[in-house]
């Protein structure tokens, strides 16, 4: 394969990727816009709801290790947060394994709205693999598995 053609191969699946990103991004933020304001959920704006479905994956997670996911300064994450505690979508509590260290969680009460969230996500993912076929979405998950690997090897 020429260098052009990896080129343009890698422009093609960076700018579908980036479709698939964008659908999801207009999926939550709707979600969130749909609801009232004086619901907690409500008008969450998508850094806001990224951050949250970053810190519900992995269930705990300190400023710092946030600001490194985000690629943001620890005090403007720290910004965010406080944000997203006030509004009771997020909490901050003592480590487990370090109880001089501050760890932060997604509320119990916040993990239905965002189940809500991704359950709409996964309807337009289904919605998708419904239109592209059984063969074609087998095909998919084997590249997204070998993808994956590679991601994690890194």
């Amino acid at each position: 394969m020429t260098d052009q053609d990896v080129l343009s191969r890698a422009r093609y699946i960076f700018t579908t990727g980036r479709m698939i990103h964008d659908r999801i991004m207009r999926i939550s933020t709707g979600a969130c816009m749909s609801t009232s304001k004086e619901d907690r959920f409500g008008e969450l704006s998508a850094p806001q709801m990224n951050m949250l479905m970053m810190i519900r994956v992995r269930e705990t997670v300190s400023v710092t290790e946030l600001a490194a996911l985000l690629n943001v300064s620890p005090p403007s994450v720290s910004t965010m947060v406080d944000r997203l505690v006030e509004r009771g979508l997020l909490t901050r509590v003592p480590s487990d394994q370090d109880r001089r260290k501050v760890v932060i969680r997604v509320s119990p009460e916040a993990l239905e709205d965002i189940a809500r969230v991704e359950e709409m996500i996964l309807g337009a993912f289904v919605d998708l693999v419904e239109a592209v076929g059984p063969e074609t979405t087998q095909k998919w998950c084997e590249v997204l598995r070998q993808i994956k690997q590679v991601l994690e090897n890194k």
